[in-house]
């Protein structure tokens, strides 16, 4: 995706979450039991401002939040973080150097592409806790997500940090999942202390013959089944082949993710 594609989703998904959240501060999020929708818009807001700092000063600050910063109105401090992210994307180039927690991509476009990912996940979560319809997310979002969830977040992170993996793949039988979508597909291997990743868009899974699991579905599902932002009580609408316990893949992405 272009970055400015990034940043028209970005725009879009800020304001499907002022459009929400507004009268339903007080309720709580299903998808993140431990928040109130108004907890929910001020973990964004201070996510964004987090980014602003690690821009300007190129490197993630070392003490956060600042003091008085969670005492903010949610909405209010929403709006404020929103504006100056937008003015510091705005004031750079995305291949301007930025100091990242992915080593393989130290620039300003990866915080566009993390921001948009990163408010299209807590928009669903906007939606949950207010009670209203989850609009569907654009496929090529949806896609880039889902590729970034897999290899950027959990094959990055359990190379990079074995040990804390080591636990959940001690025992690992070895499983294979072919995770497939609007002619994408991943495929993805478990064993012990490995999570490796294969394939996503423009690319094509290495040779094998089958997978112990394939996952099919729309973008849309496939993102939020990944994510664990499926609407409690309904049925997924995904389809899903072969062994069904995903508990191992599951705790890895909550690891990567946490």
């Amino acid at each position: 995706m272009e970055n400015s594609r990034f940043l028209e989703c970005l725009a879009a998904d800020y304001g499907r979450i002022r459009t929400v959240v507004p009268s339903n501060l007080d309720r709580l999020v299903p998808s993140c039991p431990e928040w109130t929708v108004g907890d929910l818009v001020q973990h964004v807001g201070t996510v964004y401002l987090h980014k602003v700092a690690t821009m300007r000063d190129g490197a993630a600050p070392s003490d956060w939040p600042p003091v008085g910063l969670n005492d903010e109105e949610p909405v209010a401090l929403l709006d404020r973080a929103y504006a100056e992210l937008i003015g510091e994307f705005n004031r750079r180039g995305p291949g301007e150097f930025s100091g990242t927690w992915y080593e393989p991509d130290q620039s300003v476009g990866f915080w566009i592409r993390r921001m948009a990912q990163e408010t299209v996940i807590h928009r669903i979560d906007a939606e949950l806790g207010a009670g209203v319809p989850v609009a569907p997310v654009p496929d090529d979002l949806a896609i880039d997500g889902i590729d970034e969830l897999l290899k950027v977040f959990v094959a990055y992170d359990a190379k990079k940090c074995p040990d804390d993996y080591a636990e959940v793949l001690a025992d690992s039988p070895a499983r294979s999942y072919t995770i497939s979508t609007d002619g994408v597909e991943w495929l993805v291997g478990t064993s012990p202390a490995t999570f490796t990743v294969g394939g996503g868009p423009g690319m094509t899974v290495p040779n094998f013959t089958s997978t112990d699991t394939t996952i099919t579905g729309s973008p849309t599902a496939l993102l939020r089944w990944a994510w664990n932002r499926e609407t409690p009580g309904e049925s997924s609408a995904l389809t899903i082949k072969g062994p069904t316990d995903l508990a191992e893949f599951r705790r890895c992405v909550v690891i990567a993710t946490q």
